[in-house]
């Protein structure tokens, strides 16, 4: 089959395409599923760059030095071994299924759950623990291939699992509801686009932070208000202006984004694009009586619901370009640029 491995970590140079790669074959509850197309995330980035590694600092990477390879490259801090398929994100059709499994599930639809969880309660991450999406066929649990019926493209429907799921955990985490003020940062990317139209879903002001470039597509997706990255957000905005703060940048501004919740405001984060550590000053903390979330795995129906978001029209997708598979390298080049808004998607 067709596939783009990742050989190691490093530079763009570590993406490989073949079309000589055996394809899976589905066990026992599993299916296999044809990868009609699959979107590219950070995710992507920070494991092939060796951003995971506890090893690195700051917005570096482990490719940042190539003398290095990080024994806990892994987003759960685990080595990993070469070469591997990523991408976290696909939809698809099941074309075989594995003993245990429907035969009436053959030819059906579906967008495959990133979360593959195990009877034990561990977890494990498509397209970063397991084989993943830049690939013709994936073999999943059947658990994790769930079906969807829509109007949309497949590159469409490829460009929500992932991120949906962390900005709608993000929301639900951080419990937020109808007529609260909320800010966004990253607002133009994958996550921070999909938290612009959840937050608005539930009915709260939502003040997004991104480039100014971006103002006319995040107005449209929701958005109350946009606040230039660069900007001071606390002349922009005022102190104690914001019930939560759904945040997926970290790096300076960490500081600034605290200043602006209310007394027993929520901070939520599942990214840290801007840099990972962060000057946090207890007093603000606790004088606040503030709640810090760390948000990496949802509620097990929490893409069911997204589904049903989906199916009745209440969210859209934002595509911003497609690539062929094999063009990869360019796909990630132009993520890394940031000049979209949304997701970039590939098509085996």
């Amino acid at each position: 089959m067709k596939a783009a491995l990742l050989l190691g970590h490093g530079g763009l140079d570590q993406l490989a395409y073949r079309e000589d790669v055996p394809a899976p074959t589905p066990a026992a509850g599993e299916v296999l599923v044809r990868v009609a197309a699959a979107a590219v995330n950070n995710t992507d980035i920070n494991l092939r760059t060796g951003w995971y590694s506890r090893t690195v600092s700051g917005a570096s990477a482990a490719s940042d030095r190539p003398d290095m390879i990080p024994q806990d490259g892994g987003w759960a801090g685990d080595a990993l071994s070469f070469p591997r398929i990523q991408g976290a994100d696909a939809c698809g059709y099941i074309v075989e299924i594995g003993a245990g499994v429907d035969a009436r599930r053959i030819n059906e639809r579906v967008l495959i759950d990133p979360i593959i969880r195990s009877p034990g309660g561990g977890v494990r991450y498509f397209g970063s623990d397991t084989p993943g999406a830049f690939a013709e066929f994936v073999a999943v649990p059947a658990a994790n291939a769930v079906a969807i019926r829509s109007d949309l493209r497949d590159e469409d429907l490829a460009s929500f699992p992932c991120s949906y799921l962390a900005a709608e955990n993000m929301l639900t985490r951080a419990g937020v509801t109808r007529g609260e003020a909320i800010l966004v940062t990253g607002s133009s990317g994958g996550v921070g686009s999909a938290a612009v139209q959840l937050a608005r879903r539930r009915g709260a002001s939502v003040h997004a932070v991104a480039a100014p470039s971006k103002t006319e597509a995040l107005l449209s997706l929701g958005a109350t208000r946009v606040v230039s990255r660069d900007a001071d957000l606390i002349a922009e905005l005022g102190r104690e202006s914001m019930d939560a703060v759904i945040d997926v940048v970290g790096g300076v501004h960490f500081a600034q984004l605290l200043a602006t919740l209310r007394r027993t405001g929520r901070y939520a984060c599942a990214g840290a694009i801007a840099g990972p550590l962060v000057e946090l000053d207890l007093r603000t903390l606790y004088l606040k009586d503030l709640q810090l979330l760390g948000c990496t795995i949802p509620a097990p129906d929490i893409l069911t619901s997204l589904i049903g978001y989906i199916e009745r029209q209440e969210i859209r997708p934002l595509v911003s370009a497609i690539y062929p598979l094999r063009d990869i390298a360019a796909a990630q080049t132009a993520f890394l640029s940031k000049q979209h808004v949304g997701k970039i998607v590939l098509v085996p």
